[in-house]
């Protein structure tokens, strides 16, 4: 459900940063389409950017299993999205870029003495090997994977225990999120989420419940509002 990185601990401003991981702290959206294109396509379902973002980008692969291959047992979808995320893991060994920002982000935060938590519908070895690719696992408290709650994305608990976790105030933390059902999930928890464009418009991103958007961590806007928002 959730791993510690490190003892918890509370917080007396309540003030936390909330990172997706795929899509968000690095690009990754591109493999994915290719691995699902290469297990799903055979089974008729072919996906182009559009389609991907609307129906595939951050759902847990236990909801896509159960709308795209229905006629197989559950045990079968497993197995079959267990390919695709081995075929993912293979394309993004060695690919694995941070977006711009992001570590000069973290160091801020880690000198504020911010707590950070990354949280992602993604299986834990995609979670754990990209953390571990861009050389930042240590930076989270914590690694909520929605997967193993009784709730993933779009439903607001992995957000709620990732707050929970480090004694987070919603209103006083902030999320990054890069597709509709994590800005959803964010908004849900009632966490001023910032939509990250690697994939979707401003547009769509605000309209799932994005607060703002920003196209990677050095938009300036987006340095300003979080300057204001922890208070560094």
């Amino acid at each position: 459900m959730i791993e510690a990185k490190g003892q918890a601990q509370g917080q007396v401003t309540g003030k936390a940063l909330l990172f997706d991981i795929d899509g968000t702290l690095a690009n990754t959206d591109p493999l994915h389409l290719k691995a699902f294109n290469q297990v799903l396509g055979p089974r008729g379902h072919v996906f182009d950017h559009a389609r991907f973002s609307r129906e595939l980008q951050g759902f847990a692969n236990a909801s896509i299993g159960e709308r795209f291959l229905g006629d197989e047992t559950v045990e079968r979808r497993a197995v079959i999205l267990g390919e695709k995320e081995e075929i993912f893991r293979t394309l993004v060994a060695g690919q694995i870029e941070p977006l711009p920002g992001l570590m000069a982000l973290l160091d801020r935060a880690d000198a504020a003495g911010i707590p950070m938590v990354a949280v992602t519908n993604a299986p834990r070895l995609n979670a754990e090997l990209l953390l571990s690719g861009l050389g930042v696992t240590r930076r989270f408290r914590a690694l909520v994977i929605g997967d193993e709650l009784p709730h993933g994305k779009p439903h607001p608990l992995p957000y709620q225990e990732g707050l929970r976790f480090v004694g987070g105030s919603a209103a006083a933390s902030i999320a990054f999120e890069d597709s509709r059902s994590g800005v959803q999930s964010a908004a849900a928890a009632g966490i001023p989420t910032i939509g990250i464009r690697t994939s979707l418009s401003h547009a769509d991103l605000v309209g799932a419940g994005a607060v703002a958007s920003a196209s990677a961590f050095d938009d300036p806007e987006l340095l300003a509002r979080l300057a204001a928002a922890m208070a560094w």
